[in-house]
């Protein structure tokens, strides 16, 4: 005790001298201990006299730690015993706490907060602020972390609530059918026992004649009164109450000497709760017989004389009912649940599957270890100069930040990489923040600069996973005059809506602008309505908003008719029309405040949107905008083409060797700089072989060889060609010249020369083509090759699913062809594509024979077969090769079915390319 009152006296005497030595001062406030440490409590003293607050009765202490970002607090002070007038509060200084920020006040309007600087003491001996930011991303990363078990708990929840409400409708549903079941039955039944009889002499009759359920009868039959007069042997096939358990009644009847010996007979167990029996006679048993007796499509009917149907009975029959209905149910929810599990899973697999090629894509310059990088991890980054524009340089560093050059702390200074042990590449090691997203990086030849490697103005970014901080969404705009389903006349349609739904999938905002049509679909539009009214140009422009394929759609209705002409394209005024669009499309951006990072806009027909935006609204008001022009056909609009070029931030075609095919194009040629070429996908929902109702049997890459026989099986016999395993060559095309149509008939006879089937489907817009195509079909139908070919010259929806899996190849021999889907809709289902080496069929389709480095280049397999030309020797070369393997290695052709099946040609790819396109277009100026 007396060592405490010691220490405390010398504590009080530290204390007066400190404050009498600020009160000389003319210093307002200290803190006791002076060196103020984390993890301990310490007094803050104010003296009133010296502070704004002199006249005010109370005085209180608000406060934080770490520039106002930590634990705030607010304490009352208490006058003490020092002299001139000193108030004290005791604070606790928490253990994560560098510095000490506050104010003092009245407790109401009356602060003072040191002249406006507030009043703040650093802390000795605990964390920078460096490490605090560390611990504050740890405590997000623990509170992410616990509100999404939070909402796992809830959706949880609320799914089971769904489930309960479901299957609370599904009895009511199911009793309701099973009441209305007994109902038909009771009828049913109650109108046979009214007209069933207990015997017909001269055809049948039972003994004894009262019987009931579980009682033993004897049924004769006279074999000559029917059908059956000279059959060997007769059997009764029944059942009972209207074939209400189907057939539950088989015995083989024995001849009797009575009467002549014609007539037969069966001994019978009648069941339980049956009030009618139902039967037929047949000269042999279930599944064998081939004559029957069933009086005359009436079928045979006896009353049960001492059965009387009560209540209790209908009772029991609607339970049984409802139960079956139940269990069928079940089963059936079972089924689709499994099912939309697996193709959930496959999916997502996949997407996984396809970002780590992408990541591997650029492999033989940079990658990283590991591959997937996590937040709050270190990383080393690998780097082959050899591979680019730093080749020969004595030095490489490496220069990056993080979250698309957005992140809090900035760039890190650049680091000179060192050499790695494979080789030519240098590697260097970046720690990754709690917070980024994205790693973003650039090399360059010295630490001040010099030159760089920037991929070619795109940068580098590699995305991080399992960081606190969400990327922000980009906010993209589509300004289109097709979009499929409700407006598609061409590719064009099919890519406005399936790029916009996988960058609407990775997390992004997507909204579509398109003409509202008279010839619109509107059946595929969801929750379709009235939006708003504008005017431009005079005109005043109707705006309706809906839902397509989960996308967001504004459609456009100018009053002046321009888009009620019953049809998308082919009036004489398009280019005005289309124009007209442009304009209101941006006008109605303007007018409504929206502000999107990418407008993004398509071929001739949006053409005008990237001048009229760059020339008459990105200073009024759209200045945040970004303009993207892509072309999909480059046939048509030339002189739009060429000056949406000029003014496009970034312009891209529709696949990477269609781009290089046309880069001396003037239209093209002076801004290859900013020119792009991007495979197109396909949409992995409309063709999927495990969910397609076009097909007999639903299959994966798993059981490809199965189901890819089944629905051949079923080709062959819907167009009467021979059902015989045969090497069957599938062509699904437009019938123009520019898909190839003389490689097209060469391939034809060549495939049936070497035993093989074929089947074409397609129609031709030229009727010249189109009648040589008939005649074609003519000759092949009516010849010996009837059952080995089968030309469909028609559009045929269903038939293409079913061509598309019962193929073992898809011939795609266009003579040019900027992307092509076919192809990639032919590895979807597991058939081989023979392809012509030309833009988006070089790039996806891979030469089991000479391109296996240029496809594991990309991360992928060989894939099918190509060649070069465009003659018959050419098309020959690949099909002969495809059919030989066909013909001799049948292991190794199933399992390249399984192969192309595995590799993704869907929009996962070609949106995360895109995106990578928008960002570096934002970072324009």
């Amino acid at each position: 005790m007396l060592k405490l009152k010691l220490e405390e006296n010398l504590r009080k005497q530290k204390i007066e001298r400190i404050a009498d030595e600020n009160f000389l001062r003319g210093k307002q406030m200290f803190v006791y201990p002076p060196v103020v440490k984390p993890d301990q409590d310490i007094e803050v003293f104010l003296n009133k006299n010296l502070s704004t607050l002199r006249d005010e009765e109370d005085i209180l202490i608000l406060g934080a730690f770490n520039d106002w970002r930590w634990k705030s607090f607010t304490i009352r002070l208490n006058k003490t015993d020092l002299k001139d007038n000193w108030w004290s509060c005791q604070l606790y200084v928490p253990i994560e706490a560098y510095k000490l920020d506050f104010v003092f006040f009245n407790g109401q309007s009356v602060y003072d907060n040191n002249d406006q600087k507030d009043f703040c003491i650093t802390v000795d001996g605990g964390m920078d602020a460096l490490a605090f930011e560390e611990f504050l991303l740890e405590e997000k990363r623990k509170e992410l972390e616990k509100l999404a078990k939070e909402q796992a708990e809830r959706e949880r929840q609320a799914e089971e609530e769904r489930r309960i409400e479901a299957d609370k409708a599904a009895k009511e549903e199911d009793r309701l059918q099973a009441r209305l079941e007994v109902e038909r039955r009771q009828e049913t039944v109650l109108q046979l026992m009214k007209n069933a009889v207990k015997s017909n002499d001269s055809v049948w009759y039972i003994e004894p004649g009262e019987f009931k359920g579980k009682d033993l009868v004897r049924l004769y039959y006279n074999g000559s009164s029917g059908p059956l007069e000279h059959a060997k042997e007769i059997w009764i096939h029944g059942g009972y109450n209207n074939w209400k358990d189907g057939l539950s009644i088989v015995e083989r009847l024995v001849k009797s000497g009575l009467k002549g010996g014609a007539w037969w007979y069966a001994d019978v167990v009648v069941p339980d709760q049956a009030l009618v029996l139902d039967w037929v006679f047949a000269d042999g048993p279930p599944q064998n017989a081939a004559v029957y007796d069933n009086n005359h499509k009436l079928d045979f009917h006896a009353i049960v004389p001492l059965a009387t149907p009560d209540a209790q009975y209908w009772v029991e029959e609607e339970q049984l009912i409802y139960q079956k209905l139940r269990e069928e149910r079940k089963l059936r929810e079972e089924a689709i649940r499994v099912k939309a599990e697996k193709t959930a899973r496959m999916k997502a697999e996949t997407k996984e599957k396809t970002l780590k090629s992408f990541l591997l894509s650029q492999k033989h310059i940079v990658f990283t270890e590991p591959l997937d990088i996590q937040a709050g991890s270190t990383v080393t980054v690998f780097y082959n100069p050899s591979n680019t524009n730093l080749n020969g340089k004595p030095e490489v560093w490496f220069r990056g930040s993080f979250n698309r050059w957005s992140h809090r702390n900035g760039p890190f200074p650049p680091q000179r990489m060192l050499p790695a042990e494979n080789g030519t590449h240098v590697k260097t090691s970046v720690k990754v923040p709690l917070d980024a997203y994205m790693m973003d990086f650039v090399f360059s030849e010295s630490e001040n600069g010099g030159v760089f490697d920037n991929k070619f103005g795109m940068d580098y970014h590699i995305p991080v996973f399992g960081s606190i901080v969400k990327e922000p969404p980009l906010h993209i705009i589509h300004i289109a005059v097709e979009m499929a389903p409700i407006a598609k006349v061409g590719g064009l349609g099919d890519v406005v809506t399936s790029l916009s739904r996988a960058v609407q999938d990775l997390n992004h905002n997507v909204d579509i602008i398109l003409p509202k049509y008279d010839c619109l679909n509107l059946s595929n539009v969801k929750d379709f309505q009235f939006h708003k009214s504008y005017f431009w140009s005079g005109t005043e422009i109707k705006v309706w908003h809906g839902k397509v394929e989960g996308l967001s759609v504004y459609f456009l209705e100018p009053q002046n008719g321009f888009f009620w002409v019953g049809c998308v394209y082919g009036r004489a005024n398009d280019a005005e029309r289309f124009g007209f669009f442009c304009h209101a499309a941006l006008e109605f951006l303007l007018q409504n405040g929206f502000n999107p990072d990418i407008i993004h806009c398509h071929d001739w027909s949006s053409a005008p949107v990237a001048w009229l935006f760059k020339e008459q609204y990105t200073h009024y008001g759209l200045s945040k905008a970004r303009a993207v022009f892509t072309i999909h056909n480059l046939e048509f609009g030339a002189a739009l083409i060429t000056r949406a070029m000029a003014f496009a931030d970034k312009a891209t075609t529709v696949s990477p060797t269609y781009s290089r095919e046309v880069a001396g194009n003037p239209a093209i040629a002076p801004y290859l700089y900013k020119f792009h070429g991007i495979i197109n996908g396909i949409d992995p929902d409309i063709w999927d072989p495990y969910n397609d109702n076009f097909i007999p049997v639903p299959y994966t890459s798993e059981n490809v060889v199965e189901g890819k026989r089944a629905s051949k099986e079923a080709l062959q016999q819907k167009l009467g060609l021979k059902t015989a395993d045969l090497p069957l060559v599938g062509v699904i095309t437009r019938l123009t010249h520019q898909k190839g149509i003389h490689l097209i008939k060469h391939a034809i006879w060549r495939t049936l020369e070497r035993g093989g089937q074929v089947v074409l489907l397609g129609s031709a817009p030229d009727p010249r083509i189109q009648n040589d195509f008939v005649h074609l079909a003519n000759q092949l139908h009516s010849s010996h090759y009837c059952d080995r070919a089968r030309l469909c010259l028609s559009y045929d929806e269903p038939l293409s699913h079913l061509i598309y899996a019962g193929a073992d190849f898809i011939l795609v021999p266009s003579i040019f062809e900027p992307c092509g889907l076919t192809q990639l809709t032919a590895m979807r289902y597991g058939s081989i594509p023979i392809v012509r080496k030309t833009g988006g069929l070089y790039d996806t389709v891979f030469d089991v024979d000479h391109d296996r480095d240029r496809a594991q280049s990309q991360g992928l397999e060989p894939n099918g077969f190509s060649f070069d030309g465009a003659d018959a020797g050419g098309v020959d070369y690949a099909l002969n090769r495809a059919i030989s393997a066909w013909y001799d290695g049948r292991e190794w052709f199933n399992t390249l079915c399984k192969t192309v099946m595995e590799q993704d040609w869907s929009w996962n790819r070609p949106a995360l390319d895109y995106l990578e396109l928008y960002h570096a277009a934002r970072k324009l100026e």
